[in-house]
């Protein structure tokens, strides 16, 4: 799932924690091609997204966050 890498698979609403943001403030950065996500098969009301944590610590390593 994470390309051979051993990455950990973040969930749309963990990465909002660490963020300190709302869960559609992440989607919005998602679609937008602001934070790279992994697109999971579409089931219920909302698409499913994963991030992986070293693409999270990367962004957190940058000074300032997508708008």
């Amino acid at each position: 799932m994470a390309e051979d890498t051993g990455d950990e698979l973040l969930t749309v609403r963990e990465v909002a924690r660490r963020l300190r943001v709302d869960d559609t403030t992440v989607r919005r950065w998602i679609k937008s091609g602001a934070l790279e996500a992994i697109t999971l098969p579409h089931r219920g009301k909302r698409q499913a997204y994963r991030i992986k944590k070293s693409t999270l610590d990367k962004l957190l390593s940058g000074t300032a966050l997508p708008s």
